[in-house]
């Protein structure tokens, strides 16, 4: 098989991406664009901005771990105001569709923001329901079928841009989630979050981080999000975007074919800055090896 005879070209919902792979919120800016055509991503996905500037946790924000990382940043953000007359800019010269990660505190500060947020040059709005909810005594959106009911009904009202839900792997029943989200509107899903963890010095007996617990990534956490992918993807119709973990080409496959259609990037990013093009580069390599010549025929094939 010729490589021209192979496509990467996959659907979310209303949006066609050339291929699969984009970056995870948080571990992409333009500033790559001095690494890589960014353009060759099938789509770009923002760092998650708030309705008001927020400075994030305190000091440190990062542990390495044995399979992974420990981070709490804390959704650092200057706010919607500096992200609709700086950032959202930048990003018009490029043609990848853009994603703008959106983090509320309350059901009705996320609508607002949606609102705000589906403005010409934004493709799509991904609903950061994985972060706390004030009004579940701090315990994310996303935990609860009922709280992701009542917030992604609110987002859908507020919005006619397709709308993705990115949920929390911290939850007892993510397929329950998953058709929550999916009944109120959503038209995919993110699966998902980092997983919540902590370590600590055992010389000092103090927590590594300055804010107590963080969020796992890494290979570490890649089986677990698989399964969870695997199991949204069996309650549910709507596309789903598989992250946690995921290095290379293999890993995004794995993820594909446990019934995801794209995959976000995030952690390996860090550590090596190239990995996304390189991973489009191997899905192309790997189904001229398997003989498959649209990336969509794997997508599902392991709940055949």
């Amino acid at each position: 098989m010729r490589e021209e005879d192979v496509s990467l070209s996959v659907e979310i919902g209303d949006l066609r991406l050339k291929n699969p792979v984009m970056p995870a919120s948080g571990a992409f800016s333009d500033d790559m664009a001095r690494i890589f055509d960014l353009d060759v991503l099938g789509a770009h996905v923002l760092k998650t901005i708030t309705p008001q500037p927020r400075r994030g946790n305190p000091q440190p924000r990062l542990h390495e771990t044995a399979a992974g990382m420990l981070n709490s940043i804390g959704i650092p953000s200057k706010g919607v105001k500096h992200f609709l007359a700086h950032t959202l800019p930048r990003y018009a010269r490029y043609q990848a569709p853009l994603v703008v990660s959106i983090s509320a505190d309350t059901a009705a500060e996320f609508a607002a923001l949606c609102e705000q947020v589906s403005v010409p040059g934004v493709s799509a709005i991904e609903a950061n329901i994985s972060c706390p909810n004030l009004e579940e005594d701090g315990r994310a959106f996303a935990m609860f079928p009922e709280s992701t009911l009542k917030v992604m009904r609110r987002l859908r009202e507020a919005t006619e841009l397709p709308l993705w839900a990115k949920l929390s792997p911290n939850t007892g029943d993510i397929a329950a989630v998953a058709q929550a989200a999916a009944a109120a509107g959503a038209d995919a899903l993110v699966v998902a979050n980092t997983i919540l963890g902590m370590a600590i010095d055992v010389e000092t007996f103090r927590p590594r981080l300055g804010a107590v617990m963080g969020g796992l990534s890494g290979p570490a956490i890649k089986p677990i999000h698989v399964r969870m992918v695997y199991q949204c993807r069996r309650a549910v119709d709507i596309p789903i975007i598989g992250v946690g973990g995921i290095s290379t080409a293999e890993d995004a496959a794995e993820y594909l074919l446990a019934g995801a259609s794209a995959v976000q990037v995030g952690a390996a990013s860090f550590i090596h800055p190239t990995t996304m093009p390189e991973i489009i580069a191997g899905l192309r390599a790997y189904m001229q090896r398997k003989g498959i010549s649209r990336v969509e025929e794997l997508i599902g094939r392991a709940l055949a």
